[in-house]
């Protein structure tokens, strides 16, 4: 569900920013510029007490440089609203100094009522890329068979993408849906135009699913990616049994030490969502006023926008 719009004195939120951000060392503020771009994903942020505005604000003391927004059922922006609620989105990013090219969805396919009103208000707005939902495997089909089908579906999308001048990018999620694997990807998008339609890789995700093999799925999907998400995740056990627990940037097992090296070797330059899927606040901190639950989360994001700054400026 959309978040509730609380009010909230502006002036005071700026000033728990200031002080925020003197609590923490700007350590970005010593990294060259980069070509690639970093958006912040906004599904970890849909708190009641956030707004756009906030969000965005937010965001831009952080250190980000632009907000990948949810546009799908339950997001920061439901697709019954996008006419009305996507340009108020989009002006709080720009208001708050960032830029809103990026968005994640549920769409599937061309002829699905609901895809072209999303994709026709987004590119109004300037929106360049989104992310798809995932499909699954036909029942009852063998497996390339079905790969086949999903490929002329994103064809089709790929055809209506052209028309708004927006991009699709198909996000390698772990798991048993269509691109777990990053080969299956490939072998439905390969014959898909890369001007309209591509890869969002996920370089946790492909950790997940490829410990070790994960280089050869990246280069043998690289031509096809157009965006990337950056997360860190590692196997804990839990109650005799083996789980994944999201943590910050540099805490758990992806080495992001060798694949912006890879990235780099590949030459694959494309706009970044960064993604923070571990928790943001504990059940104590929900009780404590807007402004320093405000002040909790923006310090964990400028931090992992920090070290994701570094290893960039390594690169």
């Amino acid at each position: 569900m959309k978040p509730n719009i609380m009010p909230y004195d502006r002036r005071s939120f700026l000033q728990t920013l200031a002080m925020a951000g003197a609590a923490i060392p700007l350590r970005s503020l010593a990294f060259p510029a980069d070509s690639r771009e970093i958006h912040g994903f906004s599904k970890p942020f849909q708190f009641p007490w956030m707004d756009y505005a906030m969000l965005c604000e937010t965001f831009a003391a952080a250190g980000l440089n632009g907000v990948d927004y949810t546009v799908r059922p339950e997001g920061h922006v439901t697709p019954d609203k996008v006419a009305q609620d996507l340009p108020k989105a989009v002006a709080a990013a720009r208001k708050a100094g960032i830029s809103a090219k990026l968005m994640t969805t549920a769409i599937l396919y061309a002829d699905d009522p609901a895809t072209a009103p999303v994709l026709q208000a987004a590119a109004a707005e300037g929106i360049q890329y989104y992310r798809m939902g995932w499909y699954d495997y036909e029942k009852g089909k063998p497996l390339l068979e079905s790969l086949h089908n999903r490929g002329n579906q994103m064809k089709a999308l790929a055809a209506l993408n052209k028309k708004y001048n927006i991009k699709a990018a198909y996000q390698n999620h772990a798991g048993l849906k269509i691109g777990a694997g990053v080969w299956d990807l490939y072998e439905m998008i390969k014959e898909v135009d890369p001007a309209w339609a591509g890869v969002q890789y996920d370089i946790r995700h492909a950790t997940v699913e490829g410990a070790n093999s994960w280089p050869v799925g990246l280069q043998l999907i690289s031509p096809h990616i157009n965006t990337i998400v950056i997360k860190d995740v590692r196997w804990i056990q839990q109650k005799g049994k083996y789980v994944l627990e999201n943590v910050p940037l540099g805490e758990g097992m992806v080495d992001f030490t060798g694949y912006f090296k890879k990235i780099k070797e590949l030459n694959i330059k494309a706009p970044i969502s960064l993604h923070l899927e571990y928790p943001l606040l504990t059940k104590e901190d929900e009780s404590l006023p807007v402004s320093q639950k405000q002040k909790i989360v923006q310090a964990k994001l400028k931090k992992d926008v920090d070290t994701l700054k570094g290893w960039l400026a390594a690169m």
